[in-house]
Parts: C-alpha cells; sequence; structure tokens
C-alpha cells in the first residue's frame, strides 16, 4: 500500500513537473490588430544600422517576427526626398515590416501614415521614445512623453488616418521624475493603438545604465486589451525570458543584440519554445553573415558609399570575436570589397594567435558572456 501511495506520489510530481515546463515554455502569439505573427520576437530600428540590406541578412537564421524600418522624418516622405525613400526601401521578402515614423505635427504624421499603408506597408510604428538631440528638438520622440496630451492627439490622427496597425514606441519617460509611461499607454490604448513597444529607460538614461522591469511591467498592467512588448538591454535567450517572465510581456524587440549574435532570433524562439540553448556560432559563420550584410550594402548604395556607411557597422559584429584590435583599426578604412577580403584574411592571420589548434579562442581570450543589465 505505502508502495502504491509513494508511486502514484512520484507520478503526480513528474505530472506538475513536465506541466510545468509547458506552462513555462509555451507563449502566446503575438497578434497586433489584425497580423499575426510567427514569432513574437522583433527587430528594434536603430537609426543608421537597420536598415533593407541589414533585415534581409537577418531574417535568413529565422526566428523573426516583425522587423521595422529606421526612423524616418514624417515630412521628408510627404516631400518625398531621396533619403526617406531609401529608409523606406523594401522588397517582398522584407515582410511583415512596419514603418517607424517619427514628427510633431499629427497632420504630417497622419499624411505620412498614409502613403505609406498605399505602397504596402504592414504597420506604422510612431516613435515616442528616441533621445537622440537632433529628433528631441523637432518636439518629436521621448519630447512628445514631456506633452502627453499632444502626443495622444498625434497618435489620434494617425490612427484615423490608416486601417493598418499603428503601434507606439516609447520609454518610460522623459527622466526618473517623471514616469509618464503607464498613464500614456492607457491613453494611447484608448486612441485606437494596437500595441505598445516599451523601452525600460527613461529619456535621460539614453542608452546607459539598468532597464528596469518594473517599469515595463507597470505598463503592461495599465492596459487592458493590446500587447506589449519589451525592449532594453535583451542579448540573450535567457534575457529574453526573464524579460518576459518579469513584467509579462507578449513579445520582445531587440536591437543591438542583433549585430551582437544574429542568430539570437533563432536561437531564442528555440529556447522560448524548448527550454534548449542551441551551439553558439562558429567565427567562421559569424564573418560569413557579416559579409553578407556587407554585400547587400554594396549592391543597395554602390561600393564606395556602401563600403564607406558599413565602417560604422562592422565593429558591433566583433563583440563576440575575441581579440579584434586589428580588425577595427583597418575596417574604419574600408573603401572596397576587395579590400574588406584582405581585412578580413589579415585578421585571420593575425587572430591565430589568440587559438587553439582548432580555431578556437584560449580561455583567457574568451569575451565575457554578454549580459543584460537587469539579470
Amino acid at each position: 500500500m505505502c508502495l502504491a501511495l509513494y508511486w502514484c506520489a512520484h507520478q503526480l510530481c513528474a505530472w506538475h513537473f513536465v506541466a510545468a515546463r509547458i506552462v513555462r515554455y509555451t507563449w502566446p502569439v503575438l497578434k497586433i490588430g489584425r497580423l499575426e505573427l510567427k514569432s513574437i520576437l522583433c527587430l528594434a530600428p536603430l537609426a543608421g544600422y537597420t536598415g533593407l540590406p541589414f533585415r534581409l541578412t537577418i531574417r535568413e537564421p529565422g526566428g523573426l517576427g516583425l522587423a521595422a524600418t529606421e526612423l524616418v522624418n514624417a515630412r521628408s516622405l510627404i516631400e518625398r526626398q531621396r533619403k526617406a525613400f531609401e529608409l523606406i526601401e523594401t522588397r517582398p521578402e522584407d515582410r511583415p515590416l512596419a514603418v517607424q515614423l517619427f514628427g510633431s505635427v499629427p497632420e504630417e504624421m497622419g499624411d505620412a501614415a498614409a502613403w505609406l499603408e498605399s505602397q504596402g506597408a504592414d504597420v506604422i510604428d510612431i516613435n515616442m521614445g528616441c533621445p537622440v538631440p537632433k529628433v528631441r528638438r523637432t518636439g518629436a520622440g521621448i519630447a512628445l512623453m514631456a506633452t502627453p496630451e499632444k502626443a495622444v492627439q498625434l497618435a489620434q490622427a494617425v490612427v484615423n488616418a490608416v486601417r493598418i496597425p499603428v503601434t507606439v514606441k516609447m520609454r518610460l519617460g522623459m527622466d526618473g521624475t517623471r514616469i509618464v509611461a503607464p498613464d500614456l499607454a492607457k491613453a494611447m490604448e484608448d486612441a485606437g493603438v494596437a500595441a505598445l513597444c516599451v523601452h525600460g529607460r527613461t529619456g535621460a538614461q539614453g542608452f546607459s545604465g539598468a532597464v528596469s522591469l518594473d517599469g515595463i511591467r507597470s505598463v503592461v498592467q495599465a492596459v487592458r486589451r493590446i500587447p506589449v512588448i519589451g525592449n532594453g538591454d535583451v542579448t540573450t535567450p535567457e534575457a529574453a525570458r526573464l524579460m518576459i517572465e518579469k513584467t509579462g510581456c507578449v513579445g520582445i524587440s531587440i536591437g543591438r543584440g542583433a549585430f551582437y549574435n544574429p542568430w539570437i532570433f533563432a536561437h531564442t524562439d528555440h529556447y522560448l519554445r524548448t527550454g534548449e540553448l542551441l551551439p553558439e556560432p562558429s567565427f567562421d559563420d559569424r564573418v560569413l553573415f557579416m559579409t553578407r550584410h556587407l554585400d547587400r550594402m554594396i549592391e543597395m548604395f554602390g561600393e564606395a558609399r556602401g563600403c564607406m556607411m558599413f565602417r560604422k557597422i562592422a565593429p558591433l559584429y566583433t563583440r563576440l570575436f575575441g581579440p579584434a584590435t586589428l580588425f577595427k583599426q583597418r575596417i574604419v578604412h574600408l573603401s572596397s570589397r576587395s579590400q574588406f577580403d584582405e581585412i578580413i584574411e589579415e585578421y585571420r592571420s593575425w587572430r591565430r594567435a589568440f587559438t587553439d589548434g582548432e580555431g578556437n579562442l584560449l580561455p583567457r581570450y574568451r569575451p565575457a558572456p554578454l549580459t543584460a543589465s537587469f539579470m
């Protein structure tokens, strides 16, 4: 009898363990309005970095649900400026795609959004979080969080101008004394915004300091119907899972982490579904990804301009290369595709001094693991 009771108790505990594992690694589908995404992971817009060449390349490993363009000035779109057209250029394989707009005039934002809808945009994303001075000085970006009523009017104008989903990217507030995100989130929901993306820092923090999971959670708790996507410092699958568990957000937006590890979407999607961490890509895999990105930059912008633009992008890829001084010194002078091949070969030769016979970094030269500020 005791043995039978023991067996039943053991089976019950085992079932609870399995059930807990299923609950822990089964995440909801992310729906933004009528748009249902295949993954809850999104690519955050980074000005100067996440253009079409990168978006096409980062989609190849898989795991990405929604990508966003770099932020685009609404007025420049209305004026049909060439630079604005470059920022929104896309292809059929670059879908689904959100176009991120910034501006401070509701009528201009509405007109630009309507035109983008006519061109096939899937989502209009309003930037209310950029702390860069040249954006803030126009009354756009984070400046909108200082005037919540104006921010709501602007969002309402965009929602009324289109039938596709409208989302808002925001921060927690202008600074630690003005945390307005929860109240603003409620107002945005009432205005018809389909989803919110919240960077867990204030405008005053910029991109430094700790991301506040409590701050993101306060926004999640403030809204009733629309999904909240968490953002900030997500550089590993474990960080993504912790942000979801601690905040209740139903999606994750990743920016710089996608350059540090271009497989982060595929690996995080797998981890959230199974609880299994996939092996890290090899150095050769990382170089190949970077090369494909450069080739697309050259295809889109021409060799001279594409290489010049790639000078500031390439160093982000070296975060997990180990010693990379030589590469960084040479890449800032990149001017041709053939020169890139020369730099890579020279770097490979130089890097061997820090590796074993199989090309793996020696323990003392391995980069420190990526760790989010909130972990």
